[in-house]
């Protein structure tokens, strides 16, 4: 087969979630995959993280306003190099592929009504916006729909009523760079991957910290990665607590091959979102054999599993008291830590290419 693979933010410095899944897929397929000849479209980035190889070939396709790069660009290249599938990889697709296609969904969130405010982000309102606009009219064109939990399906299939068989759920995967390796002895800051986007609960879980504060006899310091400093002080004046600015340093946007370390020199690590369609970084840090404190919400329980250490989201004294226990209990944060370490045997970005590929192969012909 001749596939094609949109992979358009790959090559960009500051990746998240959904570019690092495509292109550890990519990478994934890269290794086991010698049959099929691939094509992966990027757009140019300063980061060129991918390799061509014997069947694997790379084309920069112009810059530019994204949906123009995918609704124009995309699919003339597809149809230049006479793909027999197109892969979009991150929730959006062309309205007019030319070829069967497949699509990452990773998540409806855009379809959803926002709960808890807006984003602080123009460049995340634009994104909702075009895909609100896209997904509803891709979906049914799509020969196979790919995403990531069955929480996430369940909430596909009552939204967008598809076929039950058009869905399939492929696990994401996990670095192996995220190991015992990683690990600090000292263990000195609790880490919290905030963000402006409304579902990751900055604001609650900066609540939860200043309740830690006013509890422990240690009183770590609290770093969190991914949030502007102007950001930070924004969320602790709208929750009356400017006070503890001091004891909160926020790194910024962290390169991914600094994330082992930024991990296991944890003492604990927050995953308090109000909504995730699966959760990469609870598996990154317990990988760094790092204790998780996870969301009780959302897919968030499929990944971690009936051993986790859980909170409510909205009620922010219990991620307090669970940051409590897993600092004043040794036995509970062995155990956490050891019931981390088995968990993550479940998840590799090799099954979930396995996955995939079996997807491209069951469109063969097709």
């Amino acid at each position: 087969m001749r596939i094609a693979i949109e992979a358009q933010r790959i090559f960009r410095r500051s990746k998240h979630g959904m570019d690092f899944v495509a292109l550890e897929i990519i990478r994934s397929l890269q290794r086991i995959d010698k049959t099929n000849e691939y094509w992966i479209f990027v757009a140019p980035g300063e980061d060129v993280c991918l390799s061509e190889s014997e069947n694997f070939h790379i084309e920069v396709l112009g810059s530019g306003f994204y949906p123009l790069w995918e609704q124009i660009l995309l699919p003339a290249a597809v149809k230049r190099v006479k793909a027999d599938l197109l892969h979009c990889t991150s929730n959006t697709a062309p309205l007019f592929a030319g070829v069967p296609l497949v699509l990452t969904l990773h998540d409806v969130i855009c379809l959803e009504k926002q709960k808890n405010g807006s984003s602080k982000s123009l460049y995340q309102r634009m994104g909702r916006i075009y895909s609100r606009f896209v997904i509803p009219k891709i979906v049914n064109k799509c020969k196979k729909i790919i995403t990531v939990s069955q929480y996430e399906k369940g909430i596909i299939d009552s939204r967008l009523k598809l076929p039950q068989e058009r869905v399939t759920v492929v696990y994401n995967g996990f670095g192996k760079e995220f190991n015992l390796s990683a690990a600090s002895p000292e263990r000195n800051y609790l880490l919290f991957l905030g963000a402006t986007a409304p579902k990751k609960n900055t604001a609650g879980t900066l609540l939860a910290y200043s309740l830690y504060l006013e509890r422990s006899s240690r009183k770590l310091p609290l770093k969190v990665a991914d949030l502007s400093r102007e950001n930070m002080l924004e969320y602790l004046n709208e929750i009356g607590k400017p006070e503890i600015a001091d004891k909160i340093e926020c790194t910024g946007y962290v390169p991914h091959s600094a994330l082992p370390a930024l991990y296991g020199g944890a003492s604990i690590f927050l995953y308090t979102s109000f909504r995730e369609s699966f959760g990469i970084p609870q598996l990154e840090a317990m990988g760094c054999m790092t204790p998780v404190i996870v969301s009780d919400k959302s897919a968030l329980p499929e990944i971690a599993g009936p051993g986790a250490v859980y909170a409510d989201p909205y009620k922010p004294e219990t991620i307090a008291s669970a940051m409590l226990r897993l600092e004043n209990d040794n036995d509970y944060r062995d155990a956490a830590v050891k019931y981390g370490e088995e968990r993550i045997k479940m998840f590799s970005w090799e099954k979930a290419a396995n996955e995939v590929l079996s997807i491209y192969e069951s469109l063969k012909n097709n």
